[in-house]
C-alpha cells in the first residue's frame, strides 16, 4: 500500500492501516514529514508553520494506542485559557475562556441578555456534534443513499442555515455575534456561507479544550513519526510522485519523478484532490466536472521574532478589523486585497520560551486574504501587507513592535501552490459549504478506480486538525467494511 502526502491525514492513515496489518509507504514530496505543519528555523526562533491549535486531542491518543502506547509517554499537551483573546476595532477585549461560567461573565460585559443566549447557542452546538461529529464525521459518503439517509437529522438541526444565522439567532451584541462565528474560518469557510453543521467545532472545543503541544505541532510530528519507524511504516522524503498508474480501472502503482515506479495494490491520496485528479492521473477528469468548485480563502502567514516581551498578549489572539462580514465577501467572492483586514496572531512563546531567545518572543500573525483566483500581485503585496500588519498591531496590542522586530519572513498563497500543490493557493481545499460537504465533498474512495482513496483537507469530513484525522478513519472503513468507533469522542 502507498500513501501520498506525510501530512496529518497521510500520516493518520498509514498509522492506521499499518495497525490492520498492512505493509505502508509513505511518500512525502518535501524533505520532512508533516505537510503544512512544517517548523522554520530562524535566527534562534522557531515558528510551526501551519497548525497551531490541538481541539480533539483523543483522535492523536486513539493513533498510538492502536500499538498499545500512550501519547502521555512522548507528548505534553498544555490546555489553554482563555482558548482566544478577541481584540476588537473599537478597543475592547473579550476573553473566550476554558470554563463555561468565566466565558458568561465575559459575554455580560458586553451584553448581559447574550448570557442566556450563549448557553442556548452551546446546547444547539452540542446537539449539532452529537449528529454531526459522533456519528458522521467518520462515516464514508460514497453514496448518494449515504446522504439521504441524513437528510431528516440535518433538517431537524435546521444545517440549512449558515453558521452565521445559527449564531445571530442566539446572541444579539455585533461583537459577541463575531467571536463566535470565526470557527468557520479555521477550516476555511465564510460563517455567513458555511453550513451550520460546522458550529459543532465550538461544541468541541467546549467539551475536550483547546490544547498547546509542548514543542509545537513539529514536535506531535515528530513523535508521530517516531511511532512510525517503531512499527514498521516505511517513509520515503523526497519522493514526488509524477504519476498514480492505472491499467483496466484500477490503480497499479506510483511512477516518481525520478522514473521509479513503485508497484501497489491500495493507494491512497492524502492531498488535495482537484491536484492528484488534474495532475496524476492521466485522461482522467475531476469526478465532479459539471460543478463549480468554491475553494477556500487563501492565507497570507507572517512569522518574527521581538527582542522584547509581551507578557499581556495571549496564546491566541484574534485581532478583528473594523468589517467583518465586508471584509470576508470581499476576500472570498470578490477575490480583492481589502483597505483592512483581520489577524489570527499566534504567541507559542506564552506557553513554551523554547521557541524563543531568552528575553525575546516568538509570534506567527495570519491573514486571511484572496486565494489565486484573485489577482494579486504578491512579489509586491507581500511586503506591502507586511508593514500595514506591523503598523496596525503596533498601534493596538504589540507596542514598539517596529523597532524591536527581527526574523520577518512570509508566506503568501503563491507559496502555498507552490510548496503544498494547493489547489489555486487555497488554505483549505474547496469551501465547506452546504454544497461541498459530505456526499457533495470530494469522496473518500474514488468512484471509477475501487482502490483509489483520499484523505485530508479537501475530502470528508473536512478541513482543520480534527477533520483531516478523522479522513484517516473513513477509509479505515471503506477498507474494513467495519465501522470506526469514534473513540473518546462520546
Amino acid at each position: 500500500m502507498v500513501v501520498i502526502g506525510a501530512g496529518f491525514a497521510g500520516i493518520a492513515t498509514s498509522i492506521r492501516l499499518r495497525a490492520l496489518g498492512y505493509d505502508v509507504i509513505l511518500m512525502e514530496r518535501l524533505g520532512c514529514l508533516g505537510g503544512r505543519a512544517q517548523v522554520f528555523e530562524r535566527g534562534g526562533y522557531r515558528h510551526d508553520a501551519g497548525p497551531t491549535v490541538i481541539t480533539a486531542p483523543f483522535l492523536f491518543d486513539e493513533l498510538f494506542e492502536l500499538f498499545d502506547e500512550k501519547l502521555s509517554d512522548h507528548l505534553e499537551f498544555v490546555p489553554l485559557d482563555p482558548f482566544y483573546r478577541f481584540h476588537f476595532s473599537d478597543g475592547s477585549q473579550f476573553d473566550y475562556r476554558a470554563g463555561v461560567e468565566d466565558t458568561l461573565a465575559e459575554i455580560r460585559r458586553f451584553n448581559p441578555d447574550d448570557a442566556d443566549g450563549y448557553l442556548k447557542l452551546l446546547d444547539k452546538s452540542k446537539k449539532v456534534y452529537d449528529v454531526g461529529f459522533k456519528q458522521l464525521a467518520h462515516r464514508p459518503f460514497t453514496r448518494i443513499w449515504d446522504m439521504v439517509k441524513q437528510v431528516p437529522a440535518l433538517l431537524f438541526l435546521k444545517c440549512y442555515k449558515t453558521v452565521s444565522q445559527m449564531v445571530n439567532s442566539h446572541l444579539k451584541h455585533p461583537l459577541i455575534r463575531q467571536a463566535f462565528s470565526i470557527h468557520p474560518l479555521l477550516v476555511g469557510g465564510n460563517p455567513f456561507k458555511t453550513t451550520a453543521i460546522y458550529t459543532l467545532i465550538h461544541y468541541l472545543e467546549r467539551r475536550w479544550g483547546v490544547f498547546f503541544c509542548m514543542g509545537g505541532t513539529g514536535k506531535l510530528v515528530e513523535e508521530l513519526a517516531a511511532l512510525m519507524d517503531r512499527h514498521g511504516i516505511t517513509i520515503q522524503l523526497n519522493a514526488d510522485v509524477d504519476e498514480i498508474m492505472v491499467e483496466h480501472n484500477r490503480a497499479t502503482g506510483v511512477r516518481l519523478n525520478s522514473g521509479e515506479q513503485i508497484e501497489a495494490d491500495i493507494i491512497v491520496f492524502g492531498g488535495d484532490p482537484e491536484s492528484c485528479y488534474q495532475h496524476l492521473l492521466p485522461k482522467k477528469k475531476s469526478p465532479l466536472p459539471s460543478i463549480k468548485k468554491h475553494y477556500s480563502m487563501g492565507l497570507y502567514v507572517l512569522y518574527f521574532g521581538t527582542k522584547k516581551l509581551y507578557p499581556d498578549v495571549a496564546h491566541h489572539s484574534i485581532w478583528m478589523g473594523p468589517r467583518f462580514k465586508e471584509l470576508l465577501a470581499e476576500i472570498f467572492d470578490a477575490k480583492h486585497m481589502s483597505e483592512d483586514f483581520s489577524l489570527y496572531v499566534h504567541r507559542p512563546t506564552a506557553t513554551d520560551k523554547s521557541f524563543a531567545p531568552h528575553g525575546c518572543e516568538s509570534f506567527y500573525v495570519l491573514c486571511p486574504v484572496p486565494n489565486l483566483q484573485g489577482n494579486v500581485n504578491w512579489e509586491i503585496e507581500g511586503e506591502v501587507l507586511r508593514d500595514r500588519i506591523v503598523s496596525a498591531l503596533e498601534e493596538t496590542i504589540l507596542p514598539e513592535l517596529s523597532s524591536v522586530i527581527e526574523e520577518v519572513f512570509w508566506m503568501t498563497p503563491e507559496d502555498f501552490a507552490k510548496d503544498y500543490r494547493s489547489m489555486h493557493g487555497a488554505g483549505f481545499s474547496i469551501e465547506p459549504r452546504l454544497t461541498q460537504s459530505a456526499w457533495f465533498r470530494f469522496h473518500n474512495r474514488d468512484k471509477a478506480l475501487e482502490n483509489l482513496y483520499f484523505v485530508g483537507a479537501g475530502t470528508h469530513p473536512g478541513a482543520g486538525l480534527p477533520g483531516v484525522v478523522s479522513s484517516a478513519k473513513v477509509v479505515e472503513e471503506l477498507l474494513t467494511g467495519v465501522e470506526v468507533a469514534s473513540g473518546s469522542g462520546g
